[in-house]
């Protein structure tokens, strides 16, 4: 398949996991084309937190020319809950030059696996069950394979990881969402206004279903970043001591210019 980024090579001793790669957003989907045709409980917004990206493998000596890695892409739960209470299935968009490019996946995890050489941008399309939202949700994911650092040698031991956090949240939504997801872990429940009742939760009697979709005993659950608030405020106060740092070097840089443009200036 057509590589689209220059081959690097990867460390052994640290898994290739890099903070410029963590990104973070808040997507609010809009109301339900039909929201005439449900009971809708206003002024309340449920969101549900998702992280989607990929691990990447080297094959080590298995690797060939064109199958050096074998990675797989995946939606989870922020916290490894089952989506599916929530995501009907999703349609995966790998490059062109594999079979069947268009992946379904009808039930959760939402996840396939391939093996390849190249990196490349994978559109991900996510349908919600009819209670929840007409509209799909649409997310794009570049593919890595190779780590940033470029020194050390390849190892087969640790992936490459590359995840981003999202918040999908819905405006307004259905009564009949909000009665099937109360007390589900995937999903932040919200307050209700004074005077909303729900039905009791519908409880799920096939126990062995019910975890179906979980990502907590996932063979690649070492290896997901963790996206809860203290490790976010950490990783915004690494990087403001990083661009603090690269400020004072730019001030000393500047400063010794202008003494050097002192020492020349005509008199």
């Amino acid at each position: 398949m057509v590589d689209t980024s220059l081959s690097k090579k990867k460390d052994p001793d640290q898994p290739e996991i890099s903070l410029p790669t963590l990104k973070s957003q808040r997507t609010k989907m809009g109301k339900s084309e039909d929201s005439e045709k449900k009971k809708k409980i206003k002024d309340v917004e449920i969101s549900v937190p998702i992280v989607y990206g990929n691990a990447a493998f080297w094959l080590g000596k298995k690797a060939s020319e064109y199958q050096s890695h074998k990675w797989t892409v995946y939606v989870r739960g922020a916290t490894n809950e089952d989506l599916s209470v929530v995501v009907k299935r999703a349609v995966f968009q790998l490059h062109s030059s594999f079979n069947n490019p268009t992946r379904v996946v009808e039930s959760a995890p939402f996840e396939l696996s391939e093996s390849g050489w190249g990196e490349f941008e994978i559109a991900i399309t996510l349908f919600f069950h009819n209670d929840v939202c007409e509209k799909p949700l649409n997310l794009y994911h570049h593919l890595k394979l190779y780590p940033e650092d470029e020194s050390g040698p390849m190892s087969t031991k640790k992936p490459v990881v590359v995840e981003s956090y999202d918040e999908v949240v819905f405006t307004e939504p259905s009564e009949s969402f909000l009665a099937r997801v109360q007390n589900h872990p995937a999903v932040t429940f919200p307050r209700l206004p004074a005077g909303v009742t729900l039905p009791p939760p519908v409880s799920i009697e096939d126990e062995s279903k019910k975890k179906r979709g979980d990502t907590k005993d996932h063979p690649l659950s070492q290896w997901f970043l963790n996206f809860s608030e203290a490790d976010e405020l950490l990783q915004l106060a690494a990087a403001r001591q990083q661009v603090q740092a690269h400020i004072a070097k730019l001030r000393r840089q500047i400063s010794l210019t202008d003494g050097q443009n002192q020492q020349f200036k005509p008199l």
